[in-house]
């Protein structure tokens, strides 16, 4: 990649970002109130199924006080569960509440909604590349990182 072509990604990329934190329409009644944090567990959780701090560690590679600050606020709003794991160790796992799949769900639809609206004007050819590109794209760092995303084929509902 050129120098030129790595700063305009970057850029384009940073955009990207403030595009999705911005993303949607705000007030009362018209935002699920997840933080990014929380989004993303939510989906790790709904896609991969329980899994425990240290299983959260190693997914992520954060560290360990961050996310048991951020499983203790799913927890306190009711977002998540703690269960113990069907394995038979002492650790406890995390698990996704009905309050957490509507929450996500939600969340999916505003973004899906946003997504609908920006795209309209894009042919299905178009789109499919531009998702390939991206899931492309995403396995890429996934490989150099070692740390995988859950890809089942099926996109939550």
């Amino acid at each position: 990649m050129e120098a030129q072509q790595a700063q305009r990604m970057e850029r384009e990329l940073l955009i990207l970002m403030r595009h999705m934190t911005m993303a949607g329409p705000r007030g009362p009644g018209k935002h699920s109130g997840l933080d990014r944090s929380a989004y993303v567990l939510l989906s790790r959780l709904e896609a991969q199924g329980p899994m425990s701090i240290p299983e959260l560690i190693e997914a992520f590679g954060l560290a360990s006080s961050t996310l048991n600050r951020q499983t203790t606020a799913l927890l306190k709003n009711g977002l998540v569960e703690r269960t113990v794991d069907p394995g038979g160790s002492v650790v406890h796992k995390f698990r996704v509440t009905e309050e957490g799949r509507g929450r996500l769900k939600a969340e999916r639809d505003r973004t899906a909604s946003g997504l609908d609206e920006t795209l309209s004007e894009w042919t299905p050819a178009r789109l499919e590349r531009f998702i390939d590109d991206l899931e492309r794209f995403n396995t890429d760092i996934e490989r150099m990182t070692g740390r995988p995303w859950p890809r089942t084929g099926r996109v939550p509902q």
